[in-house]
């Protein structure tokens, strides 16, 4: 009997000494096509395109990428361990030459868990 108890002892321990994956946010990779925008309405409004990877194991929800207070633009993650793509967003028009538009990139997994990776493009002449 006491050689079942060690013997059932020993495999507890041994299963706590056992690395196991943690409920984590999702990772987000983002890569811009500009750093420079154009603010004009014509002859048509300036678009930068920002290209997202989210990656988490349970699967993603979905994504969103928003541009200064531009309605965000977002993508059904299907419940797939990864997203990939191009986001195309509209650039503002009217906004001065030299100012900073923060670019948004936030990533839900189906847990619940977020990620939020923040950038900036510059309006140019």
């Amino acid at each position: 009997m006491k050689r079942v108890l060690a013997a059932c002892g020993l495999c507890l321990a041994a299963g706590c000494l056992t690395e196991r994956p943690r409920p984590a946010p999702p990772t987000l990779a983002l890569s811009l096509n500009k750093t420079t925008v154009k603010s004009r309405s014509t002859p048509a409004p300036d678009t930068l395109v920002v290209t997202v990877r989210a990656e988490d194991a349970d699967g993603i929800d979905s994504v969103w990428v928003q541009l200064a207070q531009e309605p965000p633009v977002g993508a059904d993650g299907l419940l797939d361990p990864v997203l990939e793509g191009p986001f195309r967003l509209t650039v503002p028009s009217g906004v001065a030459t030299g100012t900073p538009l923060p670019v948004t990139v936030q990533a839900r997994d189906v847990v619940g868990f977020r990620s939020q990776r923040d950038t900036f493009v510059t309006v140019g002449p």
